[in-house]
């Protein structure tokens, strides 16, 4: 019992962690919904997302050889310039990666090109209705969620009860959803109040794509000119965002500094 114990401890801690990328991207998302249906829509999305994530991992339980094995359809060499060999999970990787990257681009070329600031949240063209705003929240967490179920079932494979196993990854979501519900809102709160922050968390968004990107390719056995992609480490992640938040947070700083300075001449 102890060590079901120990085992769900590590496995909500896990996806805990995991779970700040997609966090930061709720936040960043709900914003694009009507003022009156952002509370809404970020609780929605974080609860049919949990019912969908337990669903997943009782699928990935059952079928995790299909994602695992490569497609013939997709497997092909091109002589030493281009070789790849894709499978469910690479492609799932890749398409979350490659959507992840492209919002963050999108909002920071929006961000530099905007003329007035007063009116931003009142764009049409930025505007989504509250579904599509859960869809995108759903099927984005989906996406998330996906490595860190596989890593928990890595952590449970040594649980020769397959029940007791499936019950402790379940309770584990179920945990780590109820945390980032409970935090969605503050988040948000502190990004609308703080909106230069929000220049930190979409350059966060962009490593996560390239790092999603990295790995899909990886898991896709993608060789250049017999070069194979290497993905990103979570070790440098971590460090490279460690880095990015204290950069920000010095410069805002000194950026005030210099501001009463200014105003004293």
């Amino acid at each position: 019992m102890l060590e079901y114990v120990f085992t769900l401890l590590m496995l909500v801690l896990l996806q805990a962690v995991l779970g700040f990328d997609n966090l930061l991207y709720i936040s960043l998302e709900s914003k694009k919904a009507p003022l009156e249906d952002q509370k809404r829509v970020r609780k929605n999305g974080i609860l049919i997302a949990i019912v969908l994530r337990v669903v997943l991992l009782f699928v990935l339980v059952s079928v995790i050889g299909y994602f695992q094995e490569p497609f013939s359809f997709l497997t092909a060499k091109f002589g030493e310039k281009l070789e790849f060999a894709f499978n469910g999970h690479s492609l799932i990787v890749l398409f979350g990666g490659g959507f992840i990257l492209y919002t963050a681009l999108k909002e920071i070329w929006h961000m530099i090109s905007i003329q007035d600031f007063t009116k931003n949240n009142e764009d049409p063209k930025r505007m989504k209705t509250a579904g599509a705003v859960i869809t995108s929240i759903v099927i984005m967490n989906l996406v998330f969620s996906f490595d860190s179920i596989l890593a928990a079932i890595g952590l449970t494979s040594e649980i020769e009860n397959s029940i007791i196993a499936f019950i402790i990854m379940a309770i584990a979501i179920v945990c780590s959803g109820l945390l980032m519900l409970f935090l969605a809102d503050r988040i948000s709160v502190f990004l609308a109040k703080n909106r230069m922050y929000e220049v930190l968390g979409l350059f966060i968004l962009f490593i996560v794509g390239i790092m999603l990107i990295t790995e899909g390719g990886h898991l896709a056995h993608i060789k250049i000119f017999k070069n194979e992609i290497v993905p990103m480490s979570k070790t440098t992640f971590y460090f490279v965002i460690a880095i990015l938040v204290i950069v920000d947070v010095v410069q805002s700083r000194y950026q005030k500094k210099l501001l009463k300075e200014n105003n004293k001449l």
